[in-house]
């Protein structure tokens, strides 16, 4: 249990560097204009192919073991 809490903070820094690199590779269609309600007449749907996918499913998994990755200490206490 003691190296369990001297390596999670190493664990919890690898996946937050991850996390906050795979979300600024995602695609932004529509920018800051979307976000301020701008440009809304150019609605697009499209599905998630290739790479863009693969990067969109690592950021769900990578946001999981974070999250996981915050809560071990909590259970082990």
């Amino acid at each position: 249990m003691n190296t369990i809490t001297q390596v999670l903070p190493w664990i919890q820094l690898v996946l937050s560097v991850l996390l906050v690199i795979l979300v600024l590779l995602q695609r932004s269609s529509d920018g800051i204009e979307g976000a301020l309600g701008g440009s809304a007449s150019n609605m697009t749907y499209f599905a998630r192919r290739g790479a863009e996918r693969f990067i969109f499913l690592a950021t769900i998994v990578i946001a999981v073991l974070f999250a996981a990755s915050a809560l071990i200490p909590l259970v082990l206490k």
